[in-house]
């Protein structure tokens, strides 16, 4: 079953950006699946891990910016970057006579929470688009 995936965790304030939350929540979820890759995949798992981290750190410099645009297109990569890593780890095709990494249903959960992270990183670039309209037009 899906995991709860709660918009803000019980240890986020109501002023802790809500995309640093949902990442931590990514990173704890996938975690204990990445060490069962098989150890001929490690280097996978590993590109997984890193591109999390790599995520953590950009939604962190994201809320210390005041100019945020080049962190958001970053940020919108290495979501993309991740997509791609789950989507491999998952292709049954990389493993002609064994079984994946990431099992389909694990994909599909992995896939919904990044999914929700996109969704999370592509709303408040809209709405710093609309906030940098309203100045330029006040």
């Amino acid at each position: 079953d899906l995991p709860e995936l709660d918009p803000v965790r019980d240890n986020a304030t109501a002023d802790d950006f809500k995309t640093k939350n949902k990442i931590y929540e990514l990173i704890l979820y996938t975690g204990p699946e990445l060490e069962q890759f098989p150890r001929a995949q490690r280097r996978l798992a590993e590109e997984i891990r890193e591109t999390m981290l790599q995520i953590l750190r950009l939604v962190v410099t994201l809320e210390n910016k005041h100019y945020k645009k080049t962190t958001l297109g970053e940020l919108d990569t290495e979501v993309d970057i991740l997509r791609h890593l789950i989507r491999l780890a998952a292709d049954k095709d990389m493993y002609p006579d064994k079984k994946p990494c990431l099992p389909f249903r694990r994909y599909e959960i992995w896939a919904k929470m990044i999914n929700q992270l996109g969704g999370m990183i592509g709303n408040y670039e809209k709405y710093l688009n609309n906030a940098s309209k309203g100045k330029k037009s006040g």
